[in-house]
């Protein structure tokens, strides 16, 4: 299986199994408690959170360990959600929906700040909606399109009407720069399985002096930030995968990534009639390309795909055998009958470079395939790259 879909999630990497299985399989102490393997089971822990701090220019006092990025997501909305008092929940109308379902289920009303045809938020209209505002959150990469939004000038807008801004960095770190020290953002949320880390940890960036309220009460763990007894073998995984992904951001190995991703949707563009590309192809992760297929339903495109060895994600939800347009490529505005075609391919180390072109044509093959069994009648080549 050629696997095209590191948006999902990442394997881990040989050196974060190897700096796990000693507490996997060896120490199995309690880091709350006060006998010598405790101690180095809180050592252990304590240098992952450095490691992670690194990787976004923090301080590792600021850096609190969660179960997952969704649970670091509804931590840090549910802090500024008690902490703020009036005024309404200004998110992006593409947020993950980590934080569209969180703000839904509140009482506290909210708004959802526009984006443009290229998939970036609209900067006047956030403005404008920022007046009304008690909080902000926006996500750093949109973990569908990959579009990198202008979360600098996002946090300066926020920021000079008072606000604090929460982001969820979930598909951008590791992938991208990130630093805390350049973007005075309030509270940041990451997982390690997107950079090649264990499932089921994450991490919540709390900017010092910052008043917070925690989510989850008991033991008062994380400096009763974050009650729970700490996973000690995930968090060593997820510390070592954060300092591979700043040792790999460091030396420009994002570039290769970027070079495999380009050379797959240059062959299916050229290649595939009707192969249309959504968003801006220069402001968007390195690793992520967001493709429509005139005249192909994108569920069966992914049969066929999986049946071809390539494993790759729809730009549109099937719930309950009906299938949905995505939320963000209608934000967008994509009509609806090509975003129900659209397929997001994202790479990442894994990828062999002999794999690249293969998977091209093996999605080419597919398409073809589903168009004949369709009866789909396309046209010349058209690009859309807006």
């Amino acid at each position: 299986m050629i696997n095209l879909d590191a948006n999902a999630t990442t394997g881990m990497l040989p050196e974060v199994l190897e700096a796990m299985l000693p507490w996997l399989s060896g120490v199995q102490a309690n880091p709350s408690g006060s006998y010598r393997t405790a101690k180095l089971a809180r050592k252990a822990v304590d240098q992952a959170r450095e490691q992670v701090a690194d990787l976004i220019g923090a301080h590792p006092d600021e850096i609190i360990f969660t179960g997952s990025g969704t649970e670091s997501v509804n931590t840090a909305l549910n802090s500024l959600d008690k902490l703020t008092g009036e005024g309404r929940a200004l998110v992006s109308a593409i947020e993950h929906s980590a934080v569209l379902r969180f703000v839904e289920s509140r009482e506290r009303a909210y708004d959802l700040s526009p984006v443009n045809q290229d998939g970036l938020i609209n900067l006047e209209a956030f403005s404008e909606l920022c007046k009304g505002a008690g909080y902000v959150s926006t996500m750093a990469a949109n973990n569908e399109t990959g579009m990198i939004q202008p979360l600098a000038e996002i946090i300066n807008i926020a920021k000079e009407n008072g606000l604090p801004v929460h982001s969820d960095a979930i598909q951008a770190a590791g992938k991208i720069s990130i630093s805390v020290r350049d973007l005075p953002v309030d509270v940041l949320s990451i997982s390690a399985h997107k950079f090649h880390g264990p499932k089921g940890i994450g991490a919540l960036y709390v900017r010092k002096g910052l008043e917070f309220a925690p989510l989850i009460f008991g033991g008062g763990q994380e400096k009763n930030r974050r009650s729970g007894t700490e996973n000690v073998p995930a968090i060593v995984g997820m510390g070592m995968a954060a300092q591979l992904a700043k040792f790999y951001l460091e030396h420009d190995r994002k570039e290769n990534i970027a070079a495999e991703r380009d050379a797959f949707e240059d062959y299916l563009l050229a290649n595939v009639p009707g192969c249309l590309r959504n968003g801006d192809p220069t402001h968007r992760l390195p690793n992520t390309s967001h493709l429509s297929f005139e005249g192909c339903d994108s569920a069966g495109m992914l049969i066929l795909l999986d049946e071809a060895g390539v494993a790759c994600a729809a730009g549109s939800a099937c719930m309950t055998g009906k299938q949905k347009p995505s939320h963000v490529q209608l934000a967008m505005g994509i009509p609806e009958s090509r975003a129900k075609t659209s397929l997001r391919f994202s790479f990442s180390r894994e990828n062999r470079s002999g794999d690249t072109l293969v998977a091209a044509e093996k999605v080419r093959k597919c398409v073809e395939k589903l168009r004949n069994v369709q009866g789909s009648g396309i046209g010349p080549v058209a690009i859309y790259t807006s």
